[in-house]
């Protein structure tokens, strides 16, 4: 909860006016019933109207006090709790923005969008409670026994008794309580995540005709969820009639022992109606209570599923930049590079050592999980090698900040991802500043512009999300131009070409001649792998060949297979 608090630093005076209303709703509230006796007392036993009048003016102001306080509590209540939420949210989005890799791979998607949404505004919800009746129910309990006391000590020796015991059990709920709504949490974030996979998935399910199977999973992660919730719930509810229960048995001795003191003429009628008043408000304190648990049981729970991300360290890449190195040739090396995935045990590299001269092609084939991509990942530092170096223009990698050396690189993913908006904001997304020439010369060389052009609303046509009414290599060829559009000194293809026809990759390959910077492309296309430089053969983490095609055609077997399985004839005829 430290984290989270700390984001209540910048509301402190609103924080203060708010709790100072607080206490001035609390003291008119808590003078109100003894006024009251006093004017049962004073004015309505004696009938004394002057006295009647007197007091009644009185508590007709403190009625008064109460309403405006709480009407001016609440506004800036609201202002604390919707402000300091939002900077929670902005907080969680820098930071995410910042998260590496190895970060993003301990928060599945499911839980990220649970703690931005749900997590946040149970967040807000008791930000705002505790501006207006947290702190007010405790002080009204305490205060009203110390009202009843100076009133009478007999009578309100009842309070002393059950009070703390009611306050020992609200403590126990609260520690329950806040285990069972994380489990609580974990549940929404279950049902999250059968929800995005099947957004996400739907035509697989459609074509695998598995509504029936989805359904039942969706069913068996809500129905969990419904359990735990009411289970949680029951748990936290059940204190109310506890409370009350108890409190009202309070009530009835202090009416029944009131009498007794009254009939012998050691008390008031005032006295009486001003305690049982306290009582009253003792009652309607304890049952906010219930809420007040509930809600910082809730509030708990969510601040502790958000303080990792909050704290997390995201910086560690930049505190080792020196400013003054740029990538200017786009030049790469790995020297003896190993890695690993977190939580692995299995290294996916195994070092791996090789050159990409400046404005050199290099294909990069291999089978499935051979570490192509793994490879590609590290070059603009979304991972870290575990051993070995990267250098880009012979200096480190680690000696460039994410800013200049990923603004330096363009990057076509596997899966093309392409953002709700038009085609020109897609392709855009790689350099902002772009102007339309420059758009319209960077799909020429995607191979994409007559296909834009044939759209009703050309560059202005609006992507659905993810692309989603657009074909793959559509989607592919939006993505090259997008990453080409930045001019960048490095270019890395993740088998971004293979949705293309091989006429259209060709021609996609001449145009990118005319870009002076480093290509990188992973194929399992001998056609390709042929117009390329040099070939990097890899399986296994291990590089295994290096060099031309017609190098590796005379000196790895396992090259040959490749070409043999593709071209299906003899090596001679290739």
């Amino acid at each position: 909860m430290k984290t989270i608090l700390s984001f209540l630093k910048p509301y402190r005076l609103p924080i203060i006016i708010a709790y100072s209303l607080t206490l001035l709703e609390l003291a008119a509230d808590l003078l109100f019933p003894l006024f009251l006796g006093l004017m049962i007392n004073d004015g309505i036993l004696h009938q004394n109207s002057e006295n009647i009048v007197f007091w009644g003016s009185i508590m007709l102001v403190l009625t008064v006090i109460t309403f405006v306080g709480g009407i001016i509590n609440s506004y800036y209540s609201s202002h604390v709790s919707a402000s300091s939420a939002y900077d929670i949210r902005e907080k969680l989005f820098d930071q995410i923005q910042r998260f590496t890799f190895e970060h993003l791979s301990n928060y599945p998607t499911s839980t990220l969008v649970t703690r931005f949404t749900n997590d946040v505004r149970q967040i807000q919800n008791t930000i705002f409670m505790g501006l207006r009746i947290m702190v007010r129910a405790p002080l009204m309990v305490i205060g009203s026994i110390v009202m009843a006391l100076i009133v009478n000590i007999k009578i309100s020796l009842i309070f002393l008794l059950t009070v703390p015991l009611l306050i020992g059990f609200l403590y126990w709920v609260l520690i329950k309580g806040s285990k069972m709504f994380t489990s609580v949490q974990e549940r929404v974030d279950q049902v999250n995540k059968v929800i995005q996979e099947n957004i996400a998935g739907m035509r697989i399910i459609k074509a695998f005709v598995r509504r029936d199977f989805e359904v039942s999973r969706f069913n068996n992660a809500n129905e969990t969820l419904a359990l735990e919730t009411q289970s949680s719930f029951r748990f936290v509810e059940a204190t109310m009639p506890i409370l009350l229960f108890v409190m009202n048995i309070s009530l009835i001795f202090i009416l029944w022992f009131g009498n007794l003191q009254t009939i012998v003429g050691t008390t008031t009628v005032g006295d009486v109606v001003a305690i049982v008043n306290y009582a009253l408000r003792t009652v309607m304190a304890m049952s906010m209570f219930t809420f007040i648990a509930l809600a910082f049981s809730r509030a708990k729970a969510s601040a502790e599923r958000l303080e990792p991300i909050l704290t997390e360290k995201v910086d560690h890449h930049n505190s080792e930049v020196e400013k003054q190195s740029q990538i200017t040739t786009g030049k790469i090396a790995f020297k003896q590079v190993s890695f690993s995935y977190p939580n692995e045990k299995t290294s996916v590299l195994n070092d791996i050592s090789f050159k990409a001269e400046p404005k050199e092609q290099i294909a990069v084939i291999g089978s499935t999980g051979s570490g192509k991509t793994t490879l590609f990942q590290l070059i603009p530092r979304l991972y870290r090698p575990e051993s070995g170096m990267i250098y880009l223009d012979n200096v480190p990698i680690t000696h460039f900040s994410d800013e200049d050396l990923r603004g330096n690189i363009g990057y076509v993913p596997q899966s093309s991802l392409l953002f709700t908006g038009t085609i020109a904001d897609n392709i855009k997304f790689g350099k902002e500043d772009a102007t339309k020439a420059e758009v319209i010369q960077a799909a020429k060389d995607a191979q994409i512009h007559h296909t834009i052009e044939s759209f009703p609303n050309k560059y202005d046509s609006v992507v659905g999300q993810k692309g989603v009414n657009l074909s793959g290599g559509q989607k592919q060829r939006i993505s090259i131009a997008r990453a080409l559009i930045r001019r960048p000194k490095i270019l890395l293809f993740d088998d971004s070409t293979s949705a293309l026809d091989l006429k259209t990759e060709s021609l996609l390959l001449d145009a990118l001649r005319q870009y002076k910077c480093t290509i990188l492309i992973i194929t399992q296309k001998i056609t390709t792998a042929k117009r390329a430089d040099r070939i990097l053969l890899i399986d296994h983490g291990q590089i295994l060949a290096y060099g031309s095609h017609e190098k590796l055609l005379t000196t790895s077997a396992l090259y040959q297979n490749i070409v043999e399985s593709q071209y299906q004839k003899e090596l001679p005829y290739v």
